[in-house]
């Protein structure tokens, strides 16, 4: 057989498979200069460039010649905005820079004129690519808290996300909270169409007050459902931006939210006294509530006076009567693993949901005027029929979660979901060994928490909660100190709304993964 047999195709090939493929190359890749092309792949733009060896051919002095790629990878979530202007094509990314630290780069590279119009057709291919069903050119209201991060919010919202948005082209208008509660009355008054996004550079107060305020417009069920809030993370707890996003780095958080999916969450409705207000985070009374809000005079510890006022209590065996009346809907953890795997699989294809998010956002009607009514009354009503009290003489934690984790590393509530209708509730009692408190300790952070026995974890939609015993004490919600009195909990399903990278689901794994098939 002659050396030129080689060349000759398959005969059996189908010819109009080899031309698609042909096809889909040409219109994927972009030869910009002689020596320079940018393709467009499975996850990432690929910028072949043979000046990059070029630019670093030599190192040493220029003495010993260096192994420099040809090629780059930017993951596509990582592109920014491509532009086509009179000369150039301009491409923004966010580079890494380090594990957990991005910065604006660009790479900017000649068009000729007769390709202007491919060019054009290519940029906009690689815009669906970069933002898929997220919201581009986002408009954000930005609240920055300036005594958030030890007084550094400012400066990191300047250095490290600002640059962000503007590469992004987002619209944004920044404004400072001046004292507790003012993003309350700026979430209050604000015209819920002229923005897409309320960010919060704050800890996750800031982003409870913004749902608060949202939550008291005459229409708050539009605005809850029109506007999404988001966490820039500047606290010390960031417990909004590790369920969404992953991280607690303020470029990073940057990028997922110009890159984030509007995502329905759950809201719970808290009546005390004859106050009513929205949580979004979590509710504690006892040892993790003490923890948190009796440590304050310590936060020069950083996270460690959690850990501090955790163990000081432990070995107290300090206990939290009560009274407690919960509407259980899933009571056993075999069944929330079922639930939880029917979570992880009923997620609609990327068409269906940007279909969803499409729908013309909700009108200002009867519909849509005030919170929702509250099916189980409030604290001051009496206790609904199917529910019953029971005490609890030896209660040593009562938490209740909306979002998978509360701090860095600390998923508490690994089965909980933004948008299943249920909260996440797990009591504790308190005269347990403390080798085995300790350990339930250290179980958050390795995700064996939900599986220790000694840990009671249930989904419900609602609960009343009566302190004993106690004359005064400490009781969280989202974090923030309420008065040590009784109050009553209901879950409104998919109420709020919030921007998240998955869409669906919160980040970090779920229950005893292994367990949950395929």
């Amino acid at each position: 057989m002659s050396t030129g047999d080689a060349t000759i195709s398959n005969p059996f090939a189908d010819p109009s498979v080899r031309d698609d493929e042909h096809r889909f190359v040409q219109e994927s890749t972009l030869s910009v200069g002689r020596n320079a092309s940018l393709t467009l792949g499975t996850d990432s733009l690929i910028v072949l460039d043979e000046d990059f060896t070029r630019k670093e051919a030599t190192n040493c002095c220029g003495l010993i010649p260096s192994k420099s790629k040809t090629t780059k990878a930017i993951p596509f979530f990582n592109i920014l905005w491509a532009e086509l202007s009179e000369l150039d094509i301009i491409i923004h990314y966010a580079h890494l820079v380090s594990k957990d630290v991005v910065r604006v780069a660009v790479i900017e590279y000649l068009v000729e004129k007769p390709e202007r119009t491919r060019v054009t057709t290519w940029v906009s291919k690689l815009l669906d690519r970069a933002y898929g069903e997220s919201q581009r050119n986002k408009r954000i209201k930005v609240l920055i808290n300036p005594y958030g991060g030890k007084g550094s919010a400012q400066k990191w919202y300047t250095r490290d996300i600002e640059p962000i948005f503007t590469a992004a082209r987002c619209e944004v208008n920044v404004e400072r909270t001046q004292f507790q509660g003012h993003a309350v009355e700026i979430a209050e008054k604000l015209d819920t169409d002229a923005y897409d996004v309320i960010a919060s550079c704050s800890g996750d107060g800031l982003p409870h007050e913004v749902f608060n305020g949202l939550g008291k417009k005459r229409d708050a069920r539009r605005a809850l459902s029109n506007i999404a809030v988001v966490q820039l993370p500047c606290g010390s707890g960031n417990a909004m931006s590790w369920s969404l996003n992953g991280t607690d780095s303020n470029s990073m958080a940057a990028l997922c939210i110009v890159k984030g999916i509007r995502t329905p969450l759950d809201l719970v409705s808290i009546t005390q006294g004859e106050r009513r207000t929205l949580s979004f985070l979590s509710q504690s009374l006892g040892i993790v509530a003490e923890s948190d809000l009796g440590t304050e005079n310590l936060r020069w510890l950083g996270s460690a006076r959690f850990t501090y006022g955790f163990l000081v209590r432990l070995l107290k065996k300090t206990i939290y009567p009560c009274d407690l009346a919960v509407k259980v809907e899933i009571g056993t953890k075999a069944e929330i693993k079922q639930h939880c795997r029917s979570q992880y699989h009923s997620r609609l294809s990327m068409e269906d949901r940007r279909r969803i998010s499409e729908q013309p956002k909700p009108s200002i009607s009867s519909d849509y005027e005030g919170l929702p009514a509250l099916k189980y009354g409030t604290i001051a009503d009496d206790l609904p029929i199917d529910w019953n009290l029971v005490p609890y003489d030896n209660l040593g934690n009562f938490y209740a979660g909306n979002m998978k984790y509360v701090a860095a590393d600390t998923p508490f509530f690994t089965a909980a979901f933004p948008n299943d209708g249920y909260l996440d509730l797990v009591t504790v009692d308190g005269n347990i060994r403390r080798s085995t408190a300790v350990n339930l300790m250290l179980s958050v952070e390795s995700g064996r928490f939900f599986d220790m026995p000694e840990v009671l974890y249930r989904k419900i939609t609602g609960y009343r909660i009566i302190p004993r015993g106690q004359k005064d004490g400490y009781i969280s919600i989202d974090g923030e100190r309420v008065p040590f009195a009784p109050f009553q909990a209901e879950v409104h399903h998919g109420l709020g709304t919030v921007l998240s990278k998955n869409g669906h689901v919160y980040e970090g794994e779920g229950v005893s993964p292994s367990g949950l098939g395929e």
